[in-house]
């Protein structure tokens, strides 16, 4: 069988009634150049299922399918970064999907773009609901750096296609006991530092931001899992200044009493600032301790 371009990967944990909409996106490709790699970040619904039912079924690609222990996002980034053998992977989440040529424009670019330059392609998630770009559109050059097209006055989430060896350099995303979040970031900020992303300004996700998927619920977030954000807050901090500098310090300190952790100035990257940030870290420690038993009391009354 010939070696595909692109790996499609997506993470999935109870996304039984949804993901066909990805599965049946990637029927409708006008390419097949690629394989689909499902990591069950473990389901207990009928992901599987539904999965190995699509495996039986002539697609025109390949199905993989890996079952790991819940973990979060990023540990099952980090299994699908250890089974991909293809030049480049892309991540479609388990509540979204492709437009029917995003395929065939990615392999496309690439081939008339791309090289060893560069390590990957940056382009467009769309709303399902009325088509438009999420955030703003990106810059009219040729490439760039994900923190350098935020840090320019980009906003919104972008769809990254990376080359696999380019990603696989990177350190594996860290896991920390009882936790389920480090930022997915953390990694892209590691290649920005050698490496720039080509530019193609075409949709090739389409968004359905779910109630139940990791862009809700962030009190609960920051309170479950204080060492992931802490750890990722110090990642940021060394691409940062001025007042996002200030802000993400102010959320390290959050996270690091949350996590109980009183070494956090002298682990901090940025130590003044750090102690700058104290009082409102403090502060808002409190309030986040505060909103997730207030919410905790709340979903016990109710049922």
């Amino acid at each position: 069988m010939e070696k595909k371009t692109l790996t499609v990967f997506t993470p999935a944990y109870n996304r039984g009634y949804i993901i066909h909409k990805c599965y049946e996106s990637l029927c409708r490709q006008t390419s097949k150049d690629f394989v689909w790699l499902v990591v069950d970040d473990g389901s207990t619904d009928n992901t599987a299922q539904l999965i190995k039912e699509w495996q039986k079924q002539d697609n025109g690609f390949e199905i993989k399918y890996i079952y790991k222990e819940n973990g979060g996002m990023h540990t099952a980034h980090n299994t699908a970064y250890e089974n991909i053998d293809t030049e480049l992977n892309v991540c479609i989440d388990s509540d979204d999907y492709m437009p029917d040529d995003a395929v065939e424009k990615i392999i496309s670019f690439w081939r008339e773009k791309g090289s060893d330059k560069f390590a990957g392609i940056i382009a467009l998630d769309v709303y399902e609901s009325d088509g438009k770009v999420i955030g703003t559109e990106l810059p009219n050059k040729k490439s760039t750096t994900l923190m350098g097209y935020y840090n320019n006055g980009g906003s919104g989430d972008k769809k990254l296609i990376y080359r696999t060896d380019v990603i696989n350099a990177t350190p594996m995303y860290p896991e920390f006991e009882g936790e389920k979040y480090v930022g997915l970031a953390y990694k892209y900020h590691i290649v920005d530092e050698t490496k720039e992303l080509l530019i193609m300004n075409e949709p090739v996700c389409i968004v359905d931001y779910q109630e139940d998927g990791s862009s809700f619920s962030m009190w609960k977030q920051y309170y479950n899992n204080p060492k992931g954000f802490a750890f990722f807050r110090i990642s940021e901090m060394k691409y940062q200044s001025g007042l996002e500098l200030l802000k993400t310090c102010v959320h390290y300190v959050s996270s690091s009493i949350l996590a109980k952790n009183y070494n956090f100035i002298s682990e901090s990257p940025r130590k003044l600032q750090t102690v700058l940030a104290i009082p409102a870290g403090y502060v808002l420690s409190v309030v986040n301790k505060y909103k997730v038993k207030k919410n905790s009391s709340f979903t016990m009354k109710v049922e």
